[in-house]
């Protein structure tokens, strides 16, 4: 939140893939609320067929020098 009002910012984005997902970041979503009534958190849900990829699942096969580029957006510095 900090960062936030920093930037000026009034929408936070994040992704949803499962139901778990939802809940978890609802909890997050309702005390940045809390902290900061202007800012509202926006959800947005990822398409079936990436579902399964996870920031946690892409980092390790990274770190294990497999190839993620399937995984993320065209740009993203990959070292």
């Amino acid at each position: 939140m900090d960062l936030c009002k920093e930037l000026n910012a009034n929408y936070i984005l994040r992704g949803l893939r499962t139901s778990a997902d939802f809940e978890f970041e609802r909890g997050i979503a309702q005390m940045n609320k809390a902290m900061v009534n202007s800012v509202e958190t926006v959800f947005i849900l990822t398409t079936p067929e990436l579902s399964a990829i996870s920031s946690t699942i892409v980092r390790d096969i990274l770190r294990h020098g497999g190839d993620v580029s399937a995984f993320v957006p065209k740009g993203i510095d990959l070292k």
